[in-house]
């Protein structure tokens, strides 16, 4: 769904909206939302704490995502954002997109065999024998590397030793040069390191074709920037810098994966056309780290929630307030519902006491919910994802099983 689409619709959703924003009563623990959330649960839950996806916030999220990539450029979702095979499906399918950024070798493997038609962009460096782990591990004949897979490289070492792994394994492999475009975490820094680089891949037609250029810009999180902010023209400007290279390299950009940005940062770029290429993850389901600038319409759809095992009257340090033991704890998240939250006794990873004001009228049983603060660990610590469309869950959507 692009632009036109997205804000035409836009309106349908605010009901959906309100119940996020509605207030919480201490009288009842949840607002309509949660409770609706915990009803749900008490009747078709496993009785543990689960990770909930609500598909319908997480399919405007998706929405409003592509309307900021638009039709000119392509959306490559942050695969370690979305580590789920059913969940990646889902939103390539709605996205319109087969366009996938991988971080860890075993997901690129999974990601192989289970999207045969993708083509997958590294989002980081892999040590060569991580990329000669891939090649022996790969069993799917549909999925071709040597078209759809472009790896990293970050120094002309590393392109050096994947063109020896090339002659090792007899292949052909497609690189995208990482740039720095003020991160300053790597990449190649300057025209003349990036030159240096591209002159050997050219000089060894038979294992590498360039692909493309990679930027990645998180430092403009926090400023709430458009086009004209300086960081942001600095950004473009040293982007296209290496731009030129390529074209001064006798190679032709418009033909090649420019990728940068991510879900704090692609709707900057819904005028400029630098980037061909926009990657996004997390802000298709919302943790709190994501409560950013350019995300604010955005909606949670991602929530862990807990069961009560045990409720006291009285804490012991403030007779006017409650006390609960959820099942679990001690998750990279923040509570979300209920509100009325005190400070924490201590911290425990089997039953963690919250503390509540006295009126919470939370029963053993219900559930507390909580909002993760980043989706890619914390989506692998509770087993399937359940997902919850039109007031029931409705699918158990399995997680990837390794880490990185």
């Amino acid at each position: 769904m692009r632009r036109r689409t997205f804000f035409q619709n836009s309106a349908l959703l605010t009901a959906g909206n309100l119940l996020w924003s509605s207030t919480t009563h201490a009288t009842t623990g949840h607002n309509a939302y949660f409770s609706r959330l915990n009803e749900i649960l008490k009747r078709e839950g496993p009785g543990r704490p689960v990770m909930l996806l609500d598909t319908e916030r997480m399919n405007y999220n998706i929405d409003a995502l592509s309307a900021s990539v638009g039709d000119e450029k392509t959306y490559r979702i942050v695969v370690k954002s979305l580590p789920s095979v059913p969940l990646l499906s889902h939103v390539a399918q709605r996205a319109k997109t087969q366009s996938l950024m991988v971080f860890h070798q075993p997901f690129l493997n999974a990601i192989a065999n289970a999207f045969p038609q993708s083509n997958a962009l590294l989002g980081k460096p892999m040590p060569v024998r991580a990329a000669e782990t891939f090649y022996k591990q790969l069993s799917n004949t549909q999925f071709h590397p040597g078209t759809q897979v472009e790896w990293l490289v970050d120094t002309r070492e590393r392109l050096e030793q994947y063109i020896q792994l090339t002659k090792k394994l007899g292949v052909q492999i497609r690189c995208n040069f990482e740039i720095d475009v003020g991160l300053r975490r790597g990449g190649f820094p300057d025209s003349e390191s990036l030159s240096s680089a591209l002159d050997l891949a050219l000089a060894n037609p038979d294992r590498v074709q360039v692909s493309g250029l990679m930027g990645y810009e998180p430092h403009l999180t926090g400023l709430g920037a458009d086009l004209k902010h300086p960081a942001v023209q600095e950004v473009l400007t040293r982007y296209r810098a290496q731009v030129e290279l390529l074209s001064a390299k006798g190679l032709n950009p418009k033909t090649m994966t420019l990728n940068g940005a991510g879900s704090h940062t692609l709707k900057i770029y819904e005028r400029d056309n630098t980037m061909n290429d926009l990657s996004a993850g997390s802000g298709v389901v919302m943790p709190t780290d994501f409560d950013t600038h350019h995300l604010s319409a955005h909606r949670p759809a991602l929530f862990i929630a807990a069961p009560i095992l045990k409720r006291y009257d009285q804490s012991p340090l403030n007779p006017k307030e409650r006390l609960y033991y959820i099942y679990g704890g001690k998750w990279k998240a923040k509570i979300a519902s209920p509100t009325d939250v005190g400070a924490a006794l201590y911290e425990s990873t089997n039953q963690s006491p919250i503390v509540t004001s006295g009126a919470n009228t939370l029963e053993v049983d219900d559930y507390m919910f909580f909002r993760p603060t980043q989706s890619e660990f914390v989506m692998l610590q509770f087993g399937d994802l359940l997902t919850v469309t039109e007031g029931k869950i409705d699918k158990h959507w399995p997680v990837f099983h390794e880490t990185g």
